[in-house]
């Protein structure tokens, strides 16, 4: 008896594709969309997340943009804490869609606003970026120019990108009820005041969250018809949730919602591909083998093994002579750094969200 069942890839059947198959040595559960090329451009945004995917292609020799490089006098350690070198530019953790919708928006109009620039103890802070300057700047002035700055190197940056790698991390966010703009943390957190009758949060649903990426996408053919994207949802919980839910229920419908809107994003547009980065790590087959203790954080094997599935699939290399010797030789690079990170900690990242615990009972 014939089946539409007979003739698909042993990849496909749970027993083969995940119960015999070890989280460690998995292969063929990703496969690549399109190829990208040794010469092409990456820039790189999302959630805390997004900072490990980051960090791996610059070490496995793709070019990575980084539009605003710290200045060459203070050390590696300094810059990431001044939120420099994180990312392709100095943006900061991009949580919602909404708030990477508005960052184009801004970077295309060059627009600030005063209202967001929040003030703690003298000090001012850029609130769409409050974590790149831990002791604030010295006047609202400056707060606005740097940011106006930092715009034109956003822009920049869509206009020199070849590949945009984006982490979706979160579902809910701050809003400002007079100008419509979201936060990537509360207000009253790193600064300013929160003021319930000005901020509000929201929760935003599949069709909001669809919606904006369409339209930023947009955008980017706009800059560059060619523009190629690659989507991961982050696997790391919610610290804390606003939503009047237990956090675990929240956590769940969080990343459904952002899993859900990156598939059918995918599945519509021949230039935007989806790396299961959060099935690896956050399904019971995984047996919490890539949770540090806290059952939050990731360890370094997790993303060491998240990372050789990517190259298993994408190389700085493009498919000339030699490629299967080059496919091996990365292969076996990224399987070495896996077993050689398994038994340390997390690498460092810098996450604003990580601050709400301060605020538990």
């Amino acid at each position: 008896m014939k089946s539409p069942y007979s003739d698909l890839d042993s990849r496909q059947f749970w027993r083969s594709g995940v119960a015999e198959a070890h989280p460690l040595t998995v292969t063929d559960l990703y496969r690549k969309k399109f190829a990208i090329a040794g010469s092409d451009k990456i820039a790189t945004a999302g959630s805390c997340f997004a900072q490990h995917v980051s960090n791996y292609l610059q070490k496995n020799g793709f070019s990575v943009l980084d539009v605003e490089p710290p200045p060459p006098f203070i050390s590696e350690e300094t810059a990431k804490s001044f939120g420099y070198g994180i990312y392709s530019a100095r943006y900061g953790n991009i949580y919602t869609v909404r708030q990477l919708l508005q960052l184009a928006c801004d970077a295309e109009t060059k627009a600030v606003d005063t209202t967001n620039v929040w003030e703690k103890d003298g000090r001012f802070f850029d609130a769409l970026r409050p974590n790149i300057e831990a002791q604030g700047f010295d006047s609202v002035e400056e707060t606005l120019l740097l940011r106006k700055h930092h715009l034109a190197k956003v822009w920049q940056l869509f206009e020199q990108m070849d590949v945009f790698i984006f982490t979706l991390g979160l579902t809910e966010a701050w809003v400002d009820t007079r100008s419509g703009y979201v936060y990537p943390t509360a207000p009253g957190t790193i600064a300013g005041d929160f003021d319930p009758e000005i901020y509000a949060f929201r929760n935003f649903g599949y069709n909001e969250i669809y919606d904006d990426f369409v339209e930023f996408y947009g955008m980017l053919r706009e800059i560059n018809p060619a523009i190629k994207v690659i989507l991961t949802v982050s696997p790391v919980p919610l610290t804390a949730t606003a939503s009047g839910h237990h956090v675990l229920a929240a956590t769940t419908y969080s990343k459904s919602v952002l899993r859900g809107v990156a598939g059918a994003l995918s599945d519509k547009y021949p230039n935007i591909d989806y790396f299961p980065s959060y099935e690896m790590v956050a399904s019971p087959w995984s047996k919490g083998f890539f949770y540090e203790a806290n059952m939050r954080s990731i360890n370094s094997g997790g993303v060491a093994a998240v990372m050789r599935i990517f190259f298993d699939q994408h190389r700085p290399e493009g498919p000339e002579k030699g490629e299967d010797r080059r496919r091996d030789k990365w292969q076996k690079k990224a399987r070495r750094r896996e077993k050689r990170e398994q038994a340390n900690s997390e690498d460092q990242v810098v996450c604003e969200e990580l601050i709400l615990e301060a605020f538990a009972p």
